[in-house]
């Protein structure tokens, strides 16, 4: 069983960068694929980024492409979403999750993954 806590969410002005963080804890975090969705009220839940299992393959969500950069530290069993450039459009709650997986069409699928985090507040204000 894989516990994930995210960190780091906030308010920032549009135009600004935050980092928000997601803990493991209680699995082999090195050998998941660890991906970050975020969920604006109304909407569905969307990809935003993920990154497999060694660093190997990222990928983003058309809408965060060149802004948003996912990362991992397996020391720290850590990954990172450093956002730049924040819109306005960006506010959403943001939760981070741990999949098996590492086929990129699987990966936009929430389903696809095992575990989650209970999800961090990001509002940009314009």
């Amino acid at each position: 069983q894989v516990q994930l806590v995210e960190s780091g969410g906030g308010l920032v002005q549009a135009g600004g960068s935050l980092r928000v963080s997601c803990a493991a804890s209680g699995g082999t975090f090195s050998m998941y694929t660890m991906g970050w969705f975020r969920q604006a009220p109304g909407k569905e839940r969307e990809f935003v980024a993920a990154i497999t299992w060694g660093g190997d393959s990222t990928y983003y969500a058309d809408s965060v492409k060149g802004r948003f950069t996912i990362s991992r530290d397996d020391a720290k069993n850590t990954v990172y979403l450093q956002m730049n450039s924040l819109k306005p459009e960006d506010t959403a709650v943001y939760a981070c999750a741990a999949s098996r997986l590492i086929v990129w069409r699987a990966l936009l699928r929430p389903n696809s993954y095992d575990y989650w985090g209970q999800g961090t507040q990001v509002t940009v204000s314009s």
